[in-house]
């Protein structure tokens, strides 16, 4: 009497096929959702941002949560090829670049409110020495060199970005699959000397990563106040949750911040910073303590914009 041995699951080469096949096809559907998102999302559309003028400008929340902006010192700045930024069961967020400051964010900031005052399908067109007034920035020749630099590592930072639907399913993806482009910080600018004005040209997928009010308010004439770029830094993590009262691991903050030294060194920065966003009336109650768990942590209390 003869009989068969099957081998067992992991090993059986019919399910091994079946189960690569069933993977195959799954990725080519979720590249073919992700182009179909793309499609839909380079459509112009009104670029509309409810709460935001000329007092409050807005980032997406998932930008805000990362370090993509950091309060890095100036001069030599972390060169970055598809660093995860931000990852999660529903997204993830990769960069390609210089790393940003906190003054790319301001610049950032700026140049998508003024894409919100321009016409459907068209690109806002501002004067150099209103956009550094509109930052709260001196205008010259330094100040214009600054801006100019700032610009070209906007437009040069690119982003893969891949968010997901609780159920799962794409909500939008750019640059994580072959059938799309990848997405950067600034679609480019057009600088005309005689005038001295710029062009900015933003990508049409902004307006689907901005869309169903997923971004953070951030109080424009505070931020303007700010001396400090770890508060500034801060201020964006602040605006993502609606809690009232927020707690952040020092390591997490540390980490997002990009900072290198001794943790000893961060917390002063950090405490200085919380004393200045307590004094501008950004959070109330400010502290560090030690979490249950035994790390310590910051604990703030959120004050309405």
């Amino acid at each position: 009497m003869t009989s068969s041995t099957r081998l067992p699951f992991h090993r059986d080469n019919s399910l091994l096929r079946l189960s690569a096949a069933m993977q195959r096809a799954q990725q080519k559907a979720n590249q073919a959702l992700a182009a179909a998102a793309e499609k839909q999302a380079v459509t112009p559309a009104p670029f509309i941002l409810p709460g935001i003028n000329e007092t409050a400008r807005a980032i997406p929340n998932y930008i805000a949560r990362s370090a993509i902006f950091a309060p890095v010192r100036r001069g030599w700045r972390t060169l970055h090829d598809e660093t995860v930024f931000l990852e999660g069961s529903n997204i993830l967020l990769k960069g390609s670049g210089k790393q940003l400051s906190e003054d790319h964010a301001d610049i950032w900031m700026h140049a998508m409110y003024l894409q919100t005052t321009a016409l459907l399908g068209e690109a806002p067109t501002i004067n150099r020495a209103d956009f550094l007034r509109g930052m709260g920035r001196p205008t010259g020749g330094s100040a214009y060199e600054w801006l100019h630099e700032g610009m070209k590592d906007l437009a040069r930072f690119s982003l893969c970005i891949e968010a997901r639907r609780k159920d799962g399913s794409v909500k939008y993806s750019y640059g994580n699959h072959p059938s799309t482009r990848v997405l950067a910080m600034l679609g480019g600018f057009d600088y005309d000397e005689p005038s001295g004005s710029y062009t900015i040209y933003a990508d049409p997928r902004w307006a689907q990563i901005f869309s169903n009010r997923e971004y953070a308010l951030v109080d424009w004439t505070k931020r303007l106040q700010m001396r400090h770029d770890l508060s500034k830094s801060l201020q964006r993590l602040i605006g993502t949750s609606s809690d009232i009262q927020q707690k952040y691991s020092l390591n997490i903050l540390k980490q997002r911040a990009q900072y290198t030294g001794r943790m000893r060194d961060f917390r002063t920065s950090l405490e200085r910073s919380l004393t200045e966003l307590e004094a501008l009336k950004v959070i109330a109650e400010p502290r560090i303590e030690t979490a249950i768990k035994g790390h310590e942590q910051a604990v703030w209390t959120r004050l309405d914009r």
